[in-house]
């Protein structure tokens, strides 16, 4: 069973109402991730390093927490589907984040322009998820519409990584231009998870207005 929440006006209590905490202090880690991962892309030092990692294993611990109140709870305020899948995308997107540093590490390289400026699309639509997350249960018009803002900087990306490609290979750095094309795939990767769970915020929103 279903509750529709949208057009319930009492508030919501007891570990129903914990799943919109979860997700909008998961879609926050995120945007912190985000912003710390733009640190190491200025500065890759080894302390921007561990910030990133240090803020995923936290996201980690934060979905491990809303798995664990699924599995224990017989009424959702939205589709079980529907929490659990927005929940998986928004942790994509930092493991993404996460995974650009460990490899900026392995393959011993810096944070070019292309880098900075795919970071920083991240960076944008990371912030719309997050304002959209956190009104969700109360403000669900208004979730959508920094939803599709979110979704409108996949497209960004798109732009920034063919660019950042396509430079790239005007290069003659065999090695160099492997390990950046990783890199960069890497980065869009993350703004197309961020793109589904825009998707699936606009879903949840059709669902119960």
């Amino acid at each position: 069973m279903v509750w529709n929440i949208f057009k319930n006006k009492k508030p919501f209590s007891g570990r129903e109402s914990r799943f919109f905490e979860l997700l909008a202090r998961q879609s926050l880690k995120s945007l912190e991730g985000l912003e710390a991962l733009w640190n190491f892309a200025e500065n890759g030092t080894k302390e921007n390093a561990n910030l990133v990692r240090n803020i995923e294993r936290e996201a980690d611990e934060l979905r491990r927490i809303l798995v664990e109140e699924l599995d224990k709870t017989f009424i959702t305020p939205l589709d079980r589907e529907d929490i659990y899948a927005l929940s998986r995308a928004i942790d994509d997107v930092l493991d993404y984040a996460n995974t650009t540093v460990d490899e900026m590490e392995v393959y011993g390289v810096k944070g070019d322009q292309h880098i900075k400026d795919m970071v920083n699309i991240l960076r944008k639509a990371a912030r719309e998820l997050n304002d959209a997350v956190k009104i969700l249960k109360d403000y669900p018009r208004i979730a959508s519409e920094h939803a599709v803002k979110a979704k409108s900087y996949e497209n960004e990306m798109e732009k920034a990584y063919h660019l950042a490609l396509a430079d790239l290979f005007k290069g003659t750095d065999t090695i160099y231009m492997l390990k950046m094309r990783e890199i960069y795939r890497h980065l869009s990767n993350a703004a197309d998870r961020g793109d589904e769970a825009a998707n699936i915020i606009s879903s949840i929103v059709m669902k119960h207005t």
